[in-house]
Formats: C-alpha cells, sequence, structure tokens
C-alpha cells in the first residue's frame, strides 16, 4: 500500500481482534513515527508502549476512573457522561497494544518550536504505518488526563516534564470503519 493508499484508507478503528501485537511489529511503527519532521531536529518524543490486554485494560480502567471522578471539572467531558459512566465503555476499547507518543518539554524558544506538533507529527506516521500494515488505530483523547497525572508519568518512569500527546491504541481490526466525508476544503491561492 503506497502513503496515498494509507492515508485514503485510515480509519478510527474502535473494535479489535483477539490477535496480540508483538515488539518487532510496534518497533516498525515507532521506527516510521521517528521518521516525522522535527523543529530544530530535536525529536522530542519518547514513546510508552503497553503490551498485552490486561496491561492495556488496566490502563483503561485507571484512566476511565480518572475521567469520572474529573467530570465536574473537566471541560467538554459533561456532555459524555452516560458514555464515562457506563460500566460496559472501554475508553481503550479492548485493544491489545497502546502507544502513547509523549513530548520531552523544550528549552528552544517556543515561537520556534513546539514539541507537542512534532509529537502530533510522529503520531501520523504511525498511524499511516499501522495502515500500511493493516492494522487499524485510534487516538484516544481521553486517556491523556490520566496518563499526564505526575504520579502515572512517575510510575512509567517518565519525568515530570514529559506531557502526553498521543495515546493511540492499535491492533488488528475487526472490520474497517467506513470513511466518513470530508468538507471540501477551504483554498486560498496567494498567485
Amino acid at each position: 500500500m503506497d502513503v496515498l493508499q494509507a492515508i485514503r484508507a485510515r480509519r478510527a478503528v474502535r473494535a479489535f481482534t483477539d490477535e496480540a501485537l508483538d515488539r518487532p511489529t510496534v518497533q516498525v511503527l515507532v521506527d516510521a513515527a521517528v521518521q516525522a519532521p522535527s523543529a530544530m531536529n530535536l525529536q522530542p518524543w519518547t514513546f510508552l508502549v503497553a503490551l498485552g490486554r490486561e496491561r492495556v485494560a488496566d490502563i483503561a480502567r485507571r484512566a476511565k476512573a480518572h475521567l469520572v471522578a474529573s467530570l465536574d471539572t473537566g471541560p467538554g467531558l459533561l456532555r459524555r457522561t452516560d458514555m464515562l459512566h457506563d460500566p460496559h465503555f472501554d475508553i481503550l476499547y479492548g485493544a491489545p497494544a497502546l502507544i502513547v507518543v509523549y513530548a520531552a518539554v523544550s528549552d528552544a524558544p517556543a515561537a520556534l518550536v513546539r514539541p507537542d506538533q512534532d509529537c502530533c507529527l510522529a503520531a501520523q506516521n504511525l498511524m499511516l504505518a499501522a495502515r500500511a500494515m493493516n492494522l487499524g488505530s485510534c487516538w484516544i483523547g481521553f486517556a491523556r488526563p490520566w496518563l499526564d497525572l505526575p504520579a502515572t508519568k512517575d510510575e512509567f518512569g517518565l519525568s515530570a516534564e514529559h506531557v502526553a500527546v498521543a495515546p493511540i491504541v492499535v491492533g488488528y481490526p475487526q472490520a474497517w470503519p467506513d470513511a466518513t466525508a470530508r468538507h471540501t476544503p477551504r483554498i486560498v491561492w496567494c498567485d
């Protein structure tokens, strides 16, 4: 599959088969991720990888509990209350792998460098590589608040300077979701 096919075929996958992912497969995804552009070549990313349904389910349970406890203070979460209170809702969708792209805070001028943007580029590379390998992925914003807690970062051996940018679940899809229509882009030509 070429890159344009991967771009057009990539979908947010939220239902995975029971097939596990192994370290070599995840390594290929991370190797693709780090080919992303990086301002001043700082390459500010760190990848946290959780493999295995039980480990990912534990993270999902803890991240969901944190969200539910934060509903009163979390803007945008109130409209998701019913979903988050559903005991059957798994915020990581039973995925066999979770790859979190963390940004390391830089002392470079903020006007020149945004480590989070570099990490978004790396995350997109990872998701496109996953699609090219017939793997499904989904960026899970719900997990980010828990992954950014000082205690969570300490548990995983990350410094306080790391910021969770892109929690991405990965696995073999039960089915590929249909494409979602895209709006015609607004283009301002400067001829």
